[in-house]
């Protein structure tokens, strides 16, 4: 009886895909093909992670490339192609550059990975989400950006260490668009269930004081990607984006059906048809299984609506730029 392993091809052997080729392999998901343009690059970075195979006990096969060729039969395609940002820099700012990178990949996947999963990574998300899918013409439940995870995981750092609680007991939940336009859902936000906003108010013991402390932690996942750049200065952030786009890689490969923030293709939901955004999505062996519906009140409703408007704005830069039809 022979036994076919999974394949995972990462395009683009930056930080992010550097610390995908580890976590993959740490977790033997899958073998890993890593792909960039930047001659033996992909080689150096794969020959150092597979070096530990031995002291970090796994066993998959590990391949860097400058062929895209080599990524044929790939299960799925995770793309972090493109520049990071920099210190002063939106995301928005990347979508001239990334988009002409985005574009070359699509086409490649297209030709080299026709059945696989596409998970995007590159910035600005919403829009080379939609830009990988009109290109490669891949059903909406196989083409998907990382972004939720991450800003609702980030989110969910900042209650925990205000509260003085595990982490792992936080769940949290951020909405939109990938940009200052996110919306972390403060209602749902709860630690095992107990409402955060409760318990913010039960220790300042001011429900002024706790709505303050809360609007501070808002703020800080809207512009935590910005924070790490400015501390890095070279570079944006890459082990967070990486970690979470890991936990999709086995949401898929394991057929988990993982409730998980998605950057998900809407037809309808949320009032929203045609459009790439974030939202909770059960998330298994077929990609995108499902979008799941939160119920809004007015004023989250108005705060999405704002989000997916800031998406909208992008795409239509990016029709008048040529990069859309």
């Amino acid at each position: 009886m022979s036994f076919k392993r999974a394949k995972v091809s990462l395009i683009g052997g930056g930080q992010i895909g550097g610390v995908l080729a580890q976590l993959i392999a740490l977790r033997d998901l899958a073998d890993v093909v890593m792909y960039d343009i930047v001659e033996t690059l992909p080689h150096g970075k794969i020959l150092d992670i597979a070096e530990a195979a031995r002291v970090d006990n796994f066993n998959v096969s590990l391949k860097g490339t400058n062929d895209y060729k080599d990524i044929e039969g790939s299960d799925i395609c995770v793309v972090t192609a493109g520049l990071p940002r920099k210190p002063g820099m939106s995301r928005d700012d990347l979508l001239t550059t990334n988009s002409n990178i985005v574009k070359t990949v699509a086409e490649n996947i297209k030709k080299y990975a026709p059945d696989s999963y596409i998970i995007v990574i590159s910035n600005p998300l919403d829009a080379m989400v939609t830009l990988m899918k009109e290109v490669t013409g891949f059903p909406v439940n196989r083409v998907f950006g990382q972004a939720g995870i991450l800003d609702s995981s980030r989110f969910a750092t900042f209650i925990a260490w205000e509260l003085g609680v595990s982490v792992k007991d936080v769940n949290a939940t951020v909405l939109g668009g990938h940009g200052d336009t996110m919306v972390p859902l403060v209602r749902y936000a709860n630690v095992n269930g107990i409402p955060v906003m409760e318990q913010l108010e039960n220790k300042y013991k001011d429900k002024v004081k706790a709505g303050e402390v809360m609007d501070a932690m808002i703020s800080r996942t809207k512009k935590a990607g910005g924070e790490v750049v400015a501390l890095l200065k070279t570079g944006s952030a890459f082990y967070s984006p990486a970690a979470s786009a890991t936990t999709m890689v086995e949401a898929i490969l394991k057929d988990e059906k993982r409730v998980l923030p998605v950057c998900a293709y809407l037809q309808g939901e949320y009032g929203v048809d045609g459009f790439y955004v974030g939202v909770p999505v059960v998330l298994g062996g077929d990609g995108v299984e499902r979008i799941i519906e939160l119920s809004l009140n007015d004023e989250e409703q108005v705060m999405f609506d704002n989000s997916v408007n800031a998406v909208k704005n992008l795409i239509e830069n990016m029709t008048k730029l040529g990069y859309l039809k």
